[in-house]
């Protein structure tokens, strides 16, 4: 199947990565794919050799590249607002499908002109995806739910070889909510106990964090990183991961943890209950409530073989059902239906 993902970007974040690895997945079950959109050097070696990309800063570039070759694929997959305006209009009067990846649990457009221009689009779309149940019970219009998934690894690292590190990777915005995770660090008490707080990311949030963590006497054991290429191998020796964002739609950062085997502390709330939600006896706590986060932080940390099952467990649940290969089967079974649907 030629299929044309497109995505209005230059960048290189999390719904870059999303389409960068069902690119890849689908290339590997026999698809020729094509990416426009997001950062070139770093979309091509995400999606790896094989898989075509072009840029497309602006919805002009979006738009002049899917009327270009949208013809000629079997399907043009687009994702987020700006690209699915694009794509609809390069398509009117195609009879090439056009699905569209819901990836935020909110409206179309960010403001009246793009919200009012997204419900326009919205009526060229052939089939719409959203990636948790929480983002489908969020937004207009029926969803198939597929779940994305993260690579699995290899290995296993369980409690001994791994460093008594909280961690926190994320943007440092409002709607985040990392000054959750630092006030459950200070109340958790885990600092007198050689543990330290490293927090992987920027934003508008930084400086306010930073006092914050004074303010909380957190100060000389918590580390700002900054934005990081290599949260990975910063997973592979933490100790715990904290996710205190109310509103994530799915969190590829936990997706990606539990394939790692790092424990997750997280909030009981959006797409967190369908990841870390998954397992037994999952750790998640009200949004906001940093006692309680605080509370199983200290509980996982002292309790070592407790830490090493709920890891376990939680890198079974990345391995069964959060994989890239799972994501583009379920995602075929949608092509093919909107293609059965306008031949």
């Amino acid at each position: 199947m030629r299929i044309l993902h497109a995505v209005r970007s230059d960048a290189f974040a999390g719904v870059e990565s999303h389409v960068a690895r069902l690119s890849r997945a689908q290339l590997a079950a026999g698809d020729d794919v094509l990416v426009v959109g997001g950062d070139p050097a770093r979309m091509a070696q995400a999606a790896g050799l094989g898989v075509r990309t072009l840029p497309a800063t602006t919805v002009t570039d979006v738009l002049a590249t899917v009327r270009r070759l949208g013809r000629s694929a079997d399907v043009v997959h687009a994702h987020m607002t700006a690209a699915e305006i694009a794509s609809a209009t390069a398509l009117l009067g195609v009879r090439t499908p056009l699905v569209v990846t819901r990836h935020f649990a909110r409206d179309r457009g960010s403001n009246p002109v793009s919200a009012l221009a997204g419900a326009g689009a919205a009526r060229r779309v052939d089939a719409q995806i959203a990636i948790s149940h929480y983002v489908a019970d969020s937004i207009d219009a029926p969803s198939i739910v597929i779940h994305p998934g993260v690579d699995s690894t290899t290995s296993t690292r369980l409690s001994a070889d791994r460093d008594p590190v909280v961690l926190v990777a994320q943007r440092l915005e409002p709607e985040k909510d990392t000054d959750v995770a630092l006030r459950a660090f200070a109340l958790s008490g885990l600092a007198g106990r050689g543990w330290r707080l490293e927090v992987a990311g920027d934003g508008a949030e930084r400086g306010r964090l930073v006092a914050l963590a004074a303010e909380l006497g957190i100060a000389a054991v918590t580390e700002f990183l900054g934005h990081r290429s290599d949260v990975p191998q910063l997973m592979e020796r933490a100790g715990l991961l904290l996710a205190p964002c109310r509103i994530e739609g799915l969190g590829l950062t936990v997706l990606e943890a539990m394939a790692a085997a790092l424990p997750v502390v997280a909030v009981g709330a959006g797409g967190h209950i369908e990841t870390v939600g998954s397992v037994t006896s999952p750790a998640m706590h009200p949004a906001g409530d940093a006692s309680r986060a605080a509370e199983l932080l200290m509980g996982l940390a002292v309790d070592t073989a407790r830490r090493d099952a709920y890891a376990i467990e939680l890198q079974g649940v990345q391995r069964e059902r959060f994989t890239p290969q799972h994501q583009a089967r379920e995602t075929a079974d949608v092509y093919a239906a909107v293609r059965g649907a306008v031949v």
